[in-house]
């Protein structure tokens, strides 16, 4: 018979630097769907607004690409805040 304590404590994610990560994971997925959501679209059109393009094609294949990057900067964004955050009250930063 296995008892609560025994699975809990034998559960490595459970502990600080694993939830550090889930932490992170969160934020990133948050970052990335606010980029999405409010700038990338804004971001992508602006810079196409800039070119002078001899087919539609190139037109719409850099609106891909800036959109994409967008959203991945706004997923950095948000592990990085989600890191720092998760770090922040864990006894490996504080000093001794």
């Amino acid at each position: 018979m296995v008892l609560g304590s025994e699975v809990v404590g034998a559960t490595p994610f459970l502990r600080d630097s694993h939830m550090r990560y889930l932490v992170a994971m969160v934020f990133a997925v948050i970052g990335a769907g606010l980029a999405m959501i409010f700038i990338s679209s804004q971001v992508a059109d602006w810079v196409v607004a800039r070119q002078t393009f001899e087919s539609s094609d190139d037109a719409e294949t850099l609106n891909m690409l800036v959109f994409m990057a967008s959203n991945i900067v706004g997923l950095l964004i948000g592990w990085l805040v989600g890191w720092t955050i998760a770090g922040a009250g864990s006894a490996d930063s504080q000093p001794s």
